[in-house]
């Protein structure tokens, strides 16, 4: 019904910047929150930053004053800006949408995940 589609991910050397795109298609109605979450090996998944429709945000503590999350309602798609990497960043990062379907119905939506890794 919706796909999420993420692009951006990569290598970077410490200090590096990356940006992080996902793009929603489908049978949407309107887009709620979007945000994005990471994974590092054997870890949890977090979340790293999230938007809501009225452009409102929040960043775990650890990512503030470096990543900056956006969004381009037209193209119903979310950015992850993402500046002064640390190797602590490396992990692989999804993208996750609250729908509102044509239907009317909400569900919850996650790309396939997209590796950020910062290493020298």
């Amino acid at each position: 019904q919706v796909q999420l589609v993420e692009s951006g991910g990569g290598l970077v050397q410490p200090g590096g910047s990356l940006r992080l795109s996902c793009a929603a298609s489908g049978l949407i109605f309107s887009i709620n929150a979007m945000g994005w979450y990471r994974q590092a090996p054997g870890k949890q998944r977090e979340l790293v930053a999230v938007i809501t429709s009225g452009s409102r945000t929040n960043y775990v503590d650890s990512v503030k004053g470096r990543f900056t999350i956006s969004r381009d309602n037209a193209k119903n798609t979310v950015y992850l800006q993402m500046n002064s990497l640390k190797p602590e960043d490396t992990a692989v990062y999804y993208c996750n949408a609250l729908v509102t379907l044509t239907s009317r119905r909400e569900y919850n939506y996650w790309g396939q995940g997209t590796q950020v890794t910062v290493s020298s």
